[in-house]
């Protein structure tokens, strides 16, 4: 089944071609998001910049500093940095990384906390042409050594506490905080110059993470449109993004923020009432995170969150993984109608949205598709299926990634990119089953574990749980159920077992359940199943 055909034909490698009717969409809603209108004296000094410095991180940033230099661009516990200091600071990094041999056709690595020094640190090196390779804070030092082979990382600028894991890892050359902030005392103009590649890394949950480029061509400004398209962001707004910048949906709302003149909040470390402090403190309007940090916060209790002033607050946009349908109400409940659920990928981009009234009526969405975007449900020979019907999902959009860095793409059917998951269309309602590649057969059974895990999180006495498949001697594989009680709640085996039982069909009631004190997850909050598996 189709959702959308996008308003756009493809050109002849596959990548989405924008039809003039709605690349004039996008820029007015892009214009109405970027520019205050209410000050239209601002307005040709923002389309100045743009005009100089281009489209991409560079020509938002310039942009903003233009209109309001004095306004905090990033805030983080130890200070904030204006759009002026931001532009003025990263300029000079900009000519010391140059100096130093960073160049167009290099590429550089980040490697750091949601901070201040990240920020800088990455409109310096989008000024130096160089291509941008985003690196996961949890990494030990044998796998950034691999990931660091293995994407032709030549620099990289690391925050001091991974100083012990950048050593030997095999980049040409590495900075550290002083070294950083050396640079950037060094004077001198660099010319404008064409934005290198930005390389975010997939998540890694199933084997070696893999570099996802995406080059900062104007098409993708269709795809930023979408996102504006469906969730009320401001320009000069304040947004808390608790989601880490090194994965896709943290830095799409970095720079997104950049780009609109916002103030962007940030903490080196997720803590659930720092970070509902932080929304009161600075009267926040947008909350970026991923779903298991906003369970996270719900789990803080009601009385934290009555004695919490969080009524400017018009947004809380969760994306990254699932987000359950028990998990959604609850912070609809209590919260208001603020929540939006994006769903997509680091390669397909964005796909669909779900605003807080389709969340409302239909707990479970991950919601319509977004402007630019088309959305396929196909079978496995890659023609559509009936409305209603369970498929694999492919998504078109313009802001797909180029490819894997190390060659490869994923999977494409009709001009649409395959993203992994299993699921149906309801009317222009998109629900995900699951992942492809979590699918188990029991007894002759399809199971998708995700059903089960969202009927369990409903259970008044479990915080977290997840399902895999494990082998089994009589039906080949079945579900193991990994639980994580609430505190003060009594619960075994059968217990569980028969609350799946009364409410889906016996083949997915999980044949055992293990109690856990907490999941393993990755970084952005992904449950680590092959390790759940292995266990």
């Amino acid at each position: 089944m189709t959702i959308v055909e996008g308003g756009r034909d493809d050109d002849p490698a596959g990548r989405p071609r924008v039809s003039i009717r709605s690349r004039l969409r996008a820029d007015a809603i892009l214009t109405r998001a970027n520019i205050d209108l209410r000050q239209p004296h601002r307005v040709p000094l923002a389309l100045g910049a743009v005009g100089v410095w281009g489209r991409g991180i560079v020509g938002a940033v310039a942009s903003s500093a233009a209109r309001y230099p004095w306004a905090h661009a990033v805030v983080d516990p130890y200070g904030a940095l204006t759009y002026g200091e931001l532009w003025r600071r990263a300029g000079h990094l900009a000519r010391g990384l140059v100096d130093e041999g960073v160049a167009p056709g290099t590429r550089v690595g980040i490697l750091a906390r949601n901070s201040r020094e990240y920020v800088l640190a990455l409109v310096a090196v989008a000024r130096t042409g160089a291509d941008l390779v985003f690196l996961n804070t949890e990494f030990a030092a044998p796998q950034l050594a691999d990931v660091v082979a293995a994407e032709g990382v030549d620099f990289l600028l690391h925050g001091d506490e991974f100083e012990g894991v950048v050593v030997g890892c095999g980049a040409r050359r590495t900075f550290g905080e002083a070294a950083q902030a050396a640079m950037a005392l060094r004077q001198g103009f660099l010319a404008p110059r064409r934005q290198g590649r930005l390389i975010v890394l997939t998540s890694g949950t199933t084997g070696r993470p893999r570099g996802a480029a995406r080059s900062s061509a104007a098409e993708s400004v269709e795809g930023l449109a979408g996102l504006l398209s469906r969730i009320p962001y401001r320009p000069r707004d304040t947004q808390v993004v608790a989601a880490p910048l090194f994965h896709s949906w943290g830095l799409t709302n970095l720079l997104l923020g950049l780009a609109r003149a916002s103030t962007t909040v940030l903490s080196r470390h997720f803590d659930p009432r720092e970070t509902l402090r932080s929304v009161c403190g600075h009267r926040a309007h947008v909350l970026v995170v991923v779903p298991v940090m906003l369970q996270r916060i719900l789990a803080l209790g009601p009385s934290a969150l009555l004695a919490s002033d969080t009524t400017r607050l018009r947004v809380i946009a969760a994306s990254g993984s699932a987000l359950g349908p028990a998990l959604a109400t609850e912070t609809l409940n209590r919260f208001g109608a603020v929540l939006y659920n994006v769903y997509g990928s680091t390669e397909v981009a964005l796909a669909t949205i779900a605003t807080p009234a389709e969340l409302r009526s239909h707990p479970g969405t991950a919601g319509r598709r977004v402007l630019g975007a088309s959305v396929e449900i196909l079978d496995g020979q890659g023609r559509p299926v009936a409305a209603g019907d369970t498929g694999r999902i492919f998504v078109g959009s313009s802001m797909r990634f180029d490819g894997y860095t190390s060659g490869g793409a994923k999977e494409e059917q009709r001009g649409l990119l395959a993203s992994g998951d299993i699921g149906h269309v309801e009317g222009e309602l998109l629900f995900v089953e699951g992942r492809e590649d979590d699918m188990i057969v029991s007894g002759g059974e399809n199971v998708y574990p995700q059903e089960v895990e969202e009927l369990l999180a409903e259970h008044p006495g479990i915080a977290e749980v997840a399902v895999v498949g494990v082998p089994d001697p009589r039906f080949g594989q079945a579900l193991c159920a990994f639980v994580v009680t609430k505190p003060g709640t009594a619960l075994d085996e059968d217990a569980v077992q028969l609350f799946v039982r009364e409410r889906l069909a016996r083949f997915k009631v999980p044949r055992s359940v293990r109690f856990l004190e907490q999941l393993p997850r990755n970084a952005t909050g992904k449950v680590l199943r092959r390790e759940l598996r292995s266990a």
